[in-house]
């Protein structure tokens, strides 16, 4: 269940930012509105880091799904072969701690659309866009949780 709840974590943040990145307002003023209006480049940068983030809460599932144990077939070259615990567990760790080192500070100074002063999102905007970033701080203790479990799993030969 946790493993199926880090998509659904980062999804919000994902789906505020292309929001921007598609034009609809979301409270930016100033120089920061000037900064993220639309246009090409903003629009790449923000559904690529939007891609990005999703695809990697996404591979925490392959920590309680069959292909986290055995490479699916049609994967080039090693598609059949046990996947090494030390091969799923170190990188799904490290990207725990990447994860709370990334989303943590943002939340050191106050919530999300603090972070902008004047410029950045106020009252129902500014609602909005915390209440989309806010379970970003799900993500890191979630793969934590997931990865400590499948470690158990792996290494103590039984199934959860």
């Amino acid at each position: 269940m946790a493993a199926h709840a880090v998509p659904l974590a980062v999804l919000p943040s994902g789906l505020w930012r292309m929001a921007m990145a598609v034009g609809i307002p979301v409270g930016w003023s100033g120089q920061l509105a000037e900064d993220w209006q639309p246009s090409p480049e903003n629009f790449f940068y923000i559904t690529l880091l939007t891609v990005v983030t999703e695809t990697l809460a996404f591979l925490t599932l392959g920590l309680v799904r069959p292909w986290g144990e055995r490479l699916p077939r049609w994967f080039p070259f090693l598609g059949g072969r046990r996947v090494p615990v030390w091969a799923a567990a170190v990188p799904a760790g490290l990207g725990a701690l990447a994860v709370a080192a990334v989303t943590l500070p943002m939340f050191w100074g106050g919530m999300p659309a603090d972070a902008g002063g004047s410029d950045a999102p106020q009252g129902v905007a500014a609602l909005v866009m915390n209440a989309c970033y806010v379970p970003l701080l799900l993500w890191g203790p979630l793969v934590a949780v997931v990865t400590v479990a499948y470690c158990r799993r792996r290494l103590g030969g039984t199934r959860a």
